[in-house]
């Protein structure tokens, strides 16, 4: 980097580190250093640009408090972010730690897609709120308030309301104090991240997975290793587990987000054989079981379990709303305990006024009899997606999964064409879904997608497949003009080189 002309800063000698600091600024923010770069270092820059070391190391130390650039010992002075608007003191990209920055947010309108009523979305992992029993839940909340206010309002326990716990527990044929009540699934990993990880574990997800678990462990300093979510080959899993000798073992056996892909019972007998085997405990994301269309799916890795290896994980939201953020934990009585303390350290305490309305719901069959209604309605929207899709796309150019439950579909574009350009394109149109790409803990499928059929209607399905072949014929037309751009003029000495097959 030639810095003698353009660091060098001009005037009087009290001047100097000023200048050099707006020079340095200038330089970032016009991109003649970029986001990464390294600077010269101090002793070095003092020399080209002919001033004090004292003033090069002000003028650094005064860049990394606004945020422009971070200093590590032993490694030198790197450019960390780009200088904002002149009304803000600092940049806050470059306060953010590393891992922040890792976990930087994915290109997916997920927040508008909630908000946005014109957007119709197949990216958000919503049920069918159409079948949510509101008046139930009402009479029942009005109940609570009048009897059990302080119950409800009040500080609450920690592991939870203990009337939610004996239900879940009934549920599960547990004592209650195996259960653990959390603030959704998400909550429920992170605690189980921050209780188990050490950085530097190797972890083993499903690859593709679900994305939130992968980020929460990333964020907790592990390394996921990736295994093949679709074809769930046990000895593929045991090469892994010798060659990586994880800290544990997370799947979603029924279901899966986002293949929808069910674990069968020979399968969960034999990952239930090697976690003992080997010593490694099973986190069991089972948020999507209840969402059956048929025969209810094989026994969980919990109910098989003899040796207290495996963790059970499972929420509310998505059989019954997403803004009920209640899960739950099943677990042995001192993972509860320590599991326990970690989420103190984060929340204190789940909402209690929910807790209490959706245990006597559970208490008196009002989510069972809601599971039916959502079942055959998932079905409807299911099968409208399929015909929609079945439709509007031949097989070469959009394959996709027909789940026997669970909320989504598992697609794969046809060849050129990559998930994340059309999705780009799709939400011109109004419609979002997800690109595969999220999903993986390595190297990505670019032209994979996850479709979400339960928070629809059939009638917004059929007109959000539309727009996505819309969308589709957009990004057949862009690849095609790309195409043309890039091949060799007939003249060129490369269409005049003979051609061999």
């Amino acid at each position: 980097m030639n810095t003698s002309e353009w660091l060098k800063p001009n005037g009087a000698s009290h001047a100097l580190y000023f200048r050099l600091v707006a020079n340095l600024e200038t330089a970032i923010r016009n991109g003649r250093l970029k986001p990464g770069s390294k600077l010269p270092a101090e002793r070095q820059l003092a020399e080209q640009i002919e001033v004090s070391r004292t003033t090069v190391t002000n003028a650094y130390r005064e860049l990394e408090a606004k945020g422009l650039v971070r200093g590590f010992v032993g490694r030198g002075t790197y450019v960390c972010a780009v200088p904002e608007p002149t009304n803000v003191p600092f940049a806050w990209q470059g306060k953010l730690s590393a891992t922040s920055l890792r976990l930087s947010a994915d290109p997916i309108a997920f927040d508008r897609g909630s908000i946005d009523p014109g957007l119709i979305s197949f990216a958000l992992g919503c049920p069918a709120l159409e079948c949510f029993p509101i008046e139930e839940y009402r009479r029942i909340e009005q109940q609570i308030l009048a009897r059990r206010s302080q119950d409800a309002l009040g500080v609450g326990a920690i592991a939870g309301q203990p009337l939610l716990r004996q239900a879940i527990a009934q549920e599960h044929s547990v004592r209650a104090d195996q259960v653990l009540v959390v603030a959704g699934s998400q909550q429920g990993l992170d605690i189980l991240a921050r209780s188990l990880v050490d950085p530097g574990d190797s972890v083993i997800v499903e690859s593709p997975g679900y994305f939130v678990a992968l980020k929460t462990f990333l964020a907790a300093g592990a390394r996921p290793v990736g295994w093949d979510a679709q074809r769930g080959d046990m000895d593929e899993l045991e090469n892994l587990i010798l060659r990586y000798h994880p800290k544990f073992i997370c799947v979603t056996p029924t279901f899966q987000n986002p293949t929808g892909r069910t674990l069968s019972l020979a399968q969960r007998k034999d990952l239930i054989h090697l976690a003992v085997r080997y010593r490694i405990p099973l986190i069991e994301d089972e948020a999507y079981r209840e969402l059956y269309f048929d025969a209810p799916p094989p026994r969980t890795l919990r109910e098989l379990d003899e040796h207290g290896v495996v963790i059970h994980l499972t929420t509310f939201s998505k059989a019954l709303a997403p803004g009920l953020r209640v899960g739950y934990i099943v677990a042995p009585v001192n993972v509860v305990n320590l599991l326990t303390l970690a989420k103190y350290r984060a929340s204190c305490f789940t909402a209690g006024l929910e807790q209490l309305v959706l245990a006597e719901m559970l208490r008196s069959g009002i989510v069972a009899a809601h599971l039916d209604r959502v079942r055959l309605e998932h079905r409807i929207r299911r099968d409208a997606m399929v015909d929609a899709l079945a439709r509007r796309f031949s097989q070469s150019q959009l394959a996709f999964s027909n789940p026997a439950g669970g909320l989504y579909l598992w697609a794969r574009l046809g060849r050129g064409l990559h998930s994340l350009e059309l999705n780009k394109l799709a939400m011109r149109e109004g419609v979002v879904f997800v690109p595969g790409e999220m999903f993986y803990p390595d190297s990505a499928e670019t032209r994979e997608l996850r479709l979400c059929f339960g928070g629809s209607t059939v009638a917004r399905i059929h007109d959000g497949v539309e727009r996505l072949k819309r969308a589709y014929g957009r990004a057949l037309s862009s690849m095609s003009q790309r195409n043309a751009d890039s091949a060799p003029a007939e003249d060129s000495p490369h269409a005049m080189m003979p051609q061999y097959k």
